[in-house]
């Protein structure tokens, strides 16, 4: 199955790249495919074409780092690409993923520190294992559901009040995709995480077009828009911080730009819902 699915990706992103991004001449053949033949992409990894027409109908049983790293040059992968690729080779690390995951109390403590800007730590799959006041106003209402139903991905695609917020509803599902297929790469064997994918494939048409394209990637920072149905738009430059001595835990805060209508927004929604004064003691 591991396989299958490099030799799927394989032919995904050859067939992404044109002989021109590569640097390579176009010989005047008819071309009968969109993006690199297999011949060309032999050529450029400097592998014979029989080996990579094995490589990408899954018949390649162990190979090499070099002759897998002259592959991801051939094709032009990205960080995140070239990553999941050693996942699917079998580097990846699949730790038991049905354990629940428990937020440090130090972690914690950083968290609920960051009182100006919605912040938030996401687990494994896009879990939501923890949020401050802000986050929770901005995003969704986190405390109104159940621990299973916190995480981003479902948030975004079968919370229809949560979708709504996203301004740029499209770009946050593709991310949230790739994000989820690089997670599947490295932990094949996490049924909750199949579960969840399965799931957001069958309740939407988008997510499956996307699943199936099979982007990848690995995020460290961007930007998001909300749209508020109190305080109206709502821009961040968000980034990610993964925490010391587990990588499985991330903290997102969300910034707001000095002097910004967001900035504004923000200490009215923080006043509004701050807590009465003997709970604050």
């Amino acid at each position: 199955m591991r396989r299958k699915e490099m030799a799927e990706f394989l032919r995904e992103r050859r067939a992404r790249l044109t002989p021109a991004e590569a640097g390579l001449a176009v010989d005047g053949r008819p071309r009968r495919v969109p993006g690199l033949r297999r011949d060309e992409a032999a050529r450029s990894a400097n592998i014979s074409v029989e080996y990579y027409t094995r490589l990408e109908q899954g018949r390649v049983g162990n190979p090499s780092d070099e002759v897998m790293a002259s592959v991801a040059d051939a094709l032009h992968l990205t960080e995140s690409e070239r990553e999941h690729l050693d996942d699917l080779r079998g580097r990846a690390r699949d730790p038991d993923s049905g354990a629940a995951q428990r937020v440090r109390p130090g972690l914690l403590a950083t968290l609920h520190s960051l009182q100006n800007v919605p912040a938030f730590i996401v687990g494994r799959r896009l879990d939501v294992l923890a949020y401050n006041r802000l986050a929770k106003e901005v995003i969704a209402d986190f405390d109104a559901m159940p621990a299973v139903e916190r995480n981003m991905a479902r948030l975004a695609v079968l919370d229809r009040e949560a979708a709504a917020r996203l301004v740029t509803w499209d770009k946050a599902v593709t991310e949230m995709a790739a994000t989820l297929r690089m997670e599947a790469g490295r932990r094949p064997g996490d049924r909750r995480l199949a579960q969840l994918i399965a799931e957001l494939r069958r309740a939407s048409p988008s997510f499956e077009r996307l699943w199936n394209e099979k982007d990848v990637l690995r995020k460290t920072h961007g930007h998001k828009a909300y749209r508020h149905p109190e305080v109206g738009g709502l821009e961040f430059d968000y980034e990610l911080f993964p925490a010391p001595g587990d990588a499985d835990q991330t903290l997102v805060v969300y910034n707001a730009a000095p002097g910004s209508h967001t900035e504004e927004s923000l200490r009215l929604l923080q006043s509004w819902t701050a807590p009465p004064a003997r709970e604050r003691r």
